[in-house]
């Protein structure tokens, strides 16, 4: 399919679907992207993958196991896609996000480890806003709410806090690093990440 055009909303068969076994989950599960050169370049929720393979802008290479129904149709959840036409990926960082904070920091507050939801994480400016900290990848990390109120409008030393990691632009090296680490929970990507 060529071109750019003009953007589209997915087919309502794909709005409607729902995973076999009533689980909202599938529609959000994680597929890794292949260019048409089969390099990784970047990882969608389900529904998106769907959307693209529907749309014959991508097809799938690998599946999960699991089914998506609607009224009139039936489709398996893909695990991998890749594009039909080559996309040429610029070597700069992502758009500066709260979704990509959270994947770049992999859902983990910076402060005190944990592992947490999305929902349960907060955006924290380390060097802070009243103090003339900017919103920037090298300023900006993933905190739970106990570390954030703890914190407040301090520096971390003088909160008695430390980073367990310095924040960095989320580059292709770090996507990379994302994709492979995300891949360990899925055999069917690992041969496509050059483990």
């Amino acid at each position: 399919m060529g071109g750019m055009g003009r953007p589209h909303t997915p087919p309502p068969s794909v709005l409607g679907m729902v995973h076999q076994d009533g689980d909202g989950y599938a529609l959000h599960a994680p597929v890794l992207v292949l260019n048409a050169s089969y390099e990784p370049i970047n990882v969608c929720a389900a529904r998106r993958a769907i959307v693209l393979v529907l749309k014959g802008v991508a097809m799938t290479e690998e599946e999960n196991g699991h089914f998506l129904h609607a009224a009139r149709l039936a489709v398996r959840v893909p695990s991998v896609i890749r594009l039909l036409e080559y996309r040429r990926i610029p070597h700069q960082s992502r758009a500066l996000s709260r979704k990509n904070i959270l994947l770049r920091d992999r859902n983990t507050c910076q402060y005190c480890g944990e592992v947490l939801p999305s929902s349960e994480l907060t955006l924290d400016h380390v060097v802070p806003r009243s103090r003339g900290g900017a919103s920037t990848w090298e300023n900006l990390v993933a905190c739970c709410h106990p570390c954030n109120r703890r914190k407040g409008n301090q520096f971390p030393p003088e909160a008695g806090m430390k980073l367990t990691r310095e924040p960095r632009a989320f580059n292709l090296h770090t996507s990379r690093h994302i994709m492979r680490l995300m891949g360990r929970s899925d055999d069917k990507w690992r041969k496509y990440l050059f483990y």
